[in-house]
């Protein structure tokens, strides 16, 4: 029988619902290691960067699960959102939630969340599909809201330019990006699940 469990979590143990103290530490850790790697971007003429944020979005889902990962990300984006200048290119502010990239910025929390789904079922290549098929599904959620705000925004853009633009620049660097992030993330996750 096919079980969902919620990463970090025994079968046998309930969903913590308050954070301990290493658990708050590895978030801000992680919010933080969000907004080194948000730094590195290659500005582009459309407005919108190439860069491997997704990379750290996923790396962290993939060490923390769902409920970690979505909290790191959603302290990243919120301490950016109130002028901290942790965004790509060292921006910050409201302005860049509700800028061209800001759709890919906000939908962090929601693609951390399921990026960090675990599901696991009696067969071992199920396990190792559904390890890599969540973060995917994540990523392209991430691209889809992303690419909407963009098209909505752009001057000179329509959403089909818009999709055809990402499917040929964003897509396929960002679905490599996901799947070495979770297999960098894997073995820093058996190492960080015996200390919790």
């Amino acid at each position: 029988m096919s079980t969902a469990q919620p990463p970090g979590s025994n079968a046998s143990s309930p969903v913590k619902s308050a954070l301990s103290t290493k658990e708050l530490a590895l978030t801000g850790m992680s919010a933080a290691i969000l907004a080194v790697i948000s730094q590195i971007s290659l500005p582009m003429p459309t407005g919108v960067p190439i860069t491997i944020q997704i990379f750290g979005v996923v790396l962290i889902s993939t060490v923390l699960g769902w409920r970690l990962g979505s909290l790191a990300a959603l302290a990243y984006v919120l301490l950016g959102a109130v002028g901290l200048p942790i965004f790509a290119n060292f921006q910050g502010g409201l302005k860049s939630i509700a800028g061209l990239t800001g759709g890919y910025i906000w939908s962090w929390p929601l693609m951390a969340l399921i990026c960090g789904i675990r599901f696991r079922t009696g067969s071992k290549t199920l396990n190792t599909f559904f390890t890599f098929f969540f973060p995917i599904i994540g990523t392209l959620v991430n691209e889809t809201i992303g690419g909407l705000q963009w098209a909505a925004l752009a001057e000179n853009m329509s959403v089909v330019g818009v999709f055809t633009y990402s499917i040929a620049m964003f897509v396929p660097k960002d679905i490599i990006l996901t799947i070495i992030a979770v297999i960098v993330g894997l073995p820093i996750r058996k190492i960080l699940s015996r200390q919790l």
